[in-house]
């Protein structure tokens, strides 16, 4: 098992800016707290750090049930990417799958084998296997996967049936995540 989530509780300093101007202009330079950017969170870098103990070129985020919002796997997936970009220097590519219809199934893998055949490390968000009969496929073909668990909004039992249904040997371990680590990491800031 993973550490729990990615914990927000910000207490890095942003910068604000304390200039003299107009009232909208110092607005618009004030950078609010919640705008850390996630990167820079000790809990994403364990997380990272997490993942990182087993190699891995693809690896398969996926919602341990319905419950979070349909971006939840995608937003857990770039906030890793940066965390990860930081600590290696060197990309790591998201593949959004939460959407990915049957009949382009096969071009989807096709992409992400042509990926990591040249080197690139990939992540790949899915949507629970319970809203999407392709989840599994997918997640059977990536090196590894990790169970996102949204606390308080997912159920236990269909957890189960997801690893059951992937493999439990596909997973590197779990993540839980609360709610507000989602929200913030959905707004977190491009380049800090």
């Amino acid at each position: 098992m993973f550490p729990p989530g990615a914990g927000f509780l910000s207490n890095q300093h942003t910068g604000k800016a304390n200039l003299q101007r107009e009232p909208e202009q110092r607005l618009a330079l004030a950078q609010p707290e919640s705008d850390v950017a996630t990167w820079r969170d000790p809990e994403w870098q364990r997380l990272w750090l997490a993942v990182e103990s087993r190699p891995w070129r693809s690896l398969a985020l996926i919602p341990a049930s319905e419950g979070a919002s349909p971006d939840f796997s995608l937003v857990v997936a770039v906030a890793l990417s940066r965390t990860g970009m930081v600590h290696l220097g060197s990309p790591i590519q998201v593949a959004d799958a939460t959407r990915v219809p049957l009949n382009q199934l096969t071009a989807f893998l096709e992409e992400v084998r042509r990926c990591t055949n040249t080197g690139e490390r990939l992540l790949v968000a899915l949507p629970p296997t319970g809203t999407s009969p392709i989840t599994a496929t997918i997640a059977q073909s990536t090196d590894a996967a990790v169970l996102c668990v949204l606390l308080d909004r997912m159920s236990s039992s269909q957890a189960k049936s997801t690893v059951k249904l992937v493999g439990q040997s596909r997973f590197l371990g779990s993540a839980i995540f609360r709610p507000q680590q989602i929200a913030t990491a959905r707004a977190a800031p491009q380049g800090r």
